[in-house]
């Protein structure tokens, strides 16, 4: 897996450590098990996937996290997102709309022994009693840029969010020291949409 992330492009240590000891196979449902590391996304349920090898390291990479940095996480799915991150020595609270998925999640976290904040509720408003944040990472897709996760971001923090419709185009925000934004965009990708409320 991580020779075949490497010919990708993938070439942060960290990311590549990290996915190499997070057990993709204990996110998925048994029968994709002998499919577990192959760069394909699986249905995890609530009509949601778990995305790709490649969109997961690529994502990662993009938010460049460093240890002890507070990271909002925009749509838990599986928590193996969640658990890249734990593993690469994050803070990571991490919100999922389905009530499913949720608690899933933070059983499986626990069970590996990732310590995480999970919250039940609703990704587009973010978590603005915990914030601000260094980084925000959203693992669905936002038609636009959503005011009141940018306004959650610390000075000098970035998020990585795939905007776009059918097709989303992946986003990396900057947010400087005076509070001006500045957007990079990258490749092409398919992720779920960002919906509002609860289920």
């Amino acid at each position: 897996m991580v020779e075949y992330l490497k010919t990708k492009g993938i070439s942060n240590s960290f990311v590549l450590d990290a996915m190499s000891k997070v057990p993709r196979h204990a996110f998925l449902d048994s029968s994709f098990l002998e499919f577990a590391y192959t760069d394909q996304a699986f249905p995890i349920g609530s009509n949601q996937t778990i995305s790709s090898l490649y969109t997961v390291a690529f994502q990662t990479q993009l938010l460049d996290v460093n240890p002890k940095e507070k990271i909002l996480e925009i749509g838990t799915g599986s928590g193996y997102q969640t658990a890249i991150l734990l593993e690469m020595g994050a803070t990571v609270y991490s919100i999922e709309r389905h009530r499913d998925l949720y608690r899933k999640a933070k059983k499986m976290l626990k069970s590996l022994n990732y310590r995480s904040s999970l919250f039940y509720g609703d990704g587009y408003l973010g978590l603005p009693e915990h914030a601000p944040f260094d980084k925000i990472l959203v693992t669905c897709g936002a038609p636009a840029l959503p005011p009141l996760l940018i306004s959650q971001l610390n000075l000098g923090g970035c998020m990585v969010i795939p905007i776009g419709f059918k097709e989303q185009i992946m986003t990396h925000i900057r947010r400087d020291l005076d509070g001006n934004i500045a957007k990079k965009e990258y490749e092409n990708f398919q992720f779920v949409p960002l919906l509002r409320n609860k289920e």
